[in-house]
């Protein structure tokens, strides 16, 4: 059979030219839409992801979050999530109020402490694939915007000493910092927030930034390492509202 198909392959002779050439075109091909039948198969679209969310809804209502839950510290009020997080470690993990799970989460956490402590505030956003590794304390303030694919470290999760990283052991104590988001800030897609870095309130982390440094408050910061490139941004975005005090 792989000899066949190799031969196929090469067309090396008219007759599997014809074969190959065949199928490709139906490999390339499209099925023919008539155009009455678009209403119906939109309807069948609707419905299929109608009854696809709904199936999500349930198994996150009844088993997902409340699963979740039991792992965590405090859960405030409409906490939701799409898929149950993977944890490792012991982190304690606190949640506030209307926090949301969009995707996929990893909480990691090691021995070097004995409590390490995700805090999450109110109105939270997490994206996909997100993951925070927690061995002493990652703070999100209050309606922070997390995008996809960003990635906490309160450490290096290697020592820096080479010997020490040769011999497989953990991170000295001293190498692990906190990591603390104000109240309001954005972190774009693809970021890193590394040990000890404090992003001010209504801050803009770019997309694919790295954070090794402080970002102050209202700034706009990108690169690697992230550099502030805007300061002052509008605060108005961020002024608190009646359904959404400070």
């Amino acid at each position: 059979m792989g000899t066949l198909l190799l031969k196929i392959r090469r067309g090396e002779s008219p007759v599997y030219r014809v074969i190959r050439d065949t199928a490709r075109r139906i490999l390339n091909s499209t099925l023919p839409l008539p155009r009455f039948l678009r209403p119906l198969l939109r309807v069948a679209f609707n419905s299929q992801q109608a009854t696809r969310m709904g199936l999500l809804w349930i198994a996150s209502y009844f088993i997902l979050e409340p699963m979740f839950r039991g792992c965590c510290v405090s859960v405030g009020k409409g906490f939701r999530l799409w898929r149950m997080p993977f944890l490792i470690g012991h982190t304690k993990i606190y949640i506030g109020d209307n926090v949301n799970f969009f995707g996929k989460v990893d909480i990691l956490s090691g021995r070097l402490f004995d409590e390490p402590k995700l805090i999450l505030g109110n109105g939270v956003d997490i994206g996909d694939n997100v993951v925070f590794v927690v061995n002493k304390e990652i703070v999100l303030g209050d309606d922070v915007n997390v995008a996809n694919g960003v990635r906490f470290m309160d450490t290096d999760a290697h020592p820096r000493d080479t010997m020490e990283r040769a011999a497989g052991l953990p991170p000295r104590p001293e190498e692990v910092k906190r990591v603390h988001i104000g109240r309001y800030a954005w972190i774009g897609q693809n970021s890193f927030i590394m040990k000890g870095v404090t992003v001010g309130e209504g801050a803009i982390i770019g997309v694919g930034s790295v954070v090794v440094n402080d970002v102050p408050a209202y700034c706009v910061a990108i690169g690697n390492p992230a550099k502030v490139v805007v300061k002052n941004i509008d605060r108005t975005a961020a002024s608190p509202t009646p359904n959404n005090p400070a």
